[in-house]
């Protein structure tokens, strides 16, 4: 499957790297893993989600509704026995024994459902848009930190993918003091953005990412697994949510599949699932907590200067080997996911 996936348009990042205070520093280095593929792959999501859909159509029994929105659970005698959902204008019910709610981090089905949910806290929000770019042999994906400013740029080949870090709350404040202020303050963050910022000719341009940081007490109840951001709204810090959100449901194929194939009650085993991943969860975002509250609060909120890379950070320099480690906890996480379900239809030989 790695190979198919990789056949599509994409970059591979080998590394991370960062301007601090000015200072070009390197952060994460993937090359140093024991994998097939090290490196991060950065590709657009409608690829991506179309050769999951090319492989799962090697399956005689799936079935891929497009224009098909879920607007509610169907309950009955307490249980979620499937779908309630609008296809073509039009609404209709879908019976199932499991349904999956990994309807992302405004989870319609997460919220019908009832299911407790605990808010960690975010304190930023983030402009996103697009600047133009040369396209380089190497991605240079990368993140600005200076006095008051933080600003993450994606590098796409021939654009990049920008994330303009600001206290949660102030969009419209930012967007009051005009684009022209906006456009000379990315100028200034980033000054070889200077010649393409100019690019940004309206805000319609610029779309506003509410950030969220949250996760479930239960993600499940009779009939029903919420999984991926549904379960637990990651923060952009790390860019680890997709991550998490695969492994939640290769660990729910692990757990489900196979007894479910053989014709077994999925809703005992739901609980295995959320044992199985909360602690990850639990992980990164006690970490990412720990970035919002030393960086983002210092940089972003309390204006405190930057005049060089932290000594941890310049550490790295010094012994690149230390750069495995974040590497490692971007790439693979605390609890990486093996596929060990049953191919019950025998899709990948035939």
């Amino acid at each position: 499957m790695l190979d198919q996936l990789l056949a599509r348009p994409h970059d591979e990042a080998r590394h991370l790297s960062g301007i601090i205070g000015g200072e070009k520093v390197r952060i994460a280095d993937f090359s140093g893993l024991r994998v097939v593929a090290p490196f991060i792959a950065l590709m657009p999501q409608w690829e991506f989600l179309d050769c999951v859909a090319d492989l799962a159509r090697l399956y005689p029994r799936f079935v891929l509704r497009m224009k098909t929105e879920a607007v509610g659970p169907v309950v009955e005698n307490g249980r979620v026995e499937g779908l309630r959902v609008v296809e073509n204008g039009t609404e209709r019910t879908i019976r199932s024994r499991l349904v999956l709610a990994a309807d992302g981090r405004r989870s319609v089905l997460r919220e019908a459902a009832a299911l407790p949910l605990e808010d960690l806290g975010a304190p930023m929000d983030v402009f996103w848009f697009r600047l133009t770019k040369l396209r380089t042999p190497d991605n240079r994906s990368t993140g600005v930190i200076a006095t008051g400013r933080l600003l993450a740029l994606l590098d796409r080949g021939d654009y990049w993918q920008c994330a303009y870090v600001f206290p949660k709350g102030s969009a419209e404040a930012l967007r009051a003091r005009g684009l022209d202020n906006f456009r000379a303050d990315v100028a200034r963050t980033a000054p070889f953005l200077a010649g393409t910022v100019a690019e940004l000719a309206d805000w319609d341009q610029v779309k506003l990412l509410s950030v969220a940081l949250d996760r479930l007490t239960r993600w499940h109840r009779p009939g029903l697994l919420a999984i991926g951001d549904a379960a637990h709204a990651m923060s952009p810090i790390g860019g680890v949510g997709i991550n998490l959100a695969i492994q939640d449901a290769v660990a729910a194929a692990n757990i489900l599949a196979g007894p479910m194939a053989e014709g077994k009650d999925p809703d005992g085993l739901l609980e295995r699932v959320q044992q199985r991943r909360m602690l990850p969860t639990r992980i990164i975002q006690s970490m990412q907590r720990v970035a919002q509250n030393r960086l983002i609060d210092r940089i972003v909120l309390g204006n405190v200067p930057i005049n060089r890379p932290p000594f941890l950070i310049r550490l790295m320099q010094r012994f690149p080997i230390l750069q495995r480690v974040p590497a490692r906890l971007v790439g693979l996480g605390f609890r990486p996911e093996h596929v060990r379900s049953p191919d019950a239809l025998g899709a990948r030989e035939s």
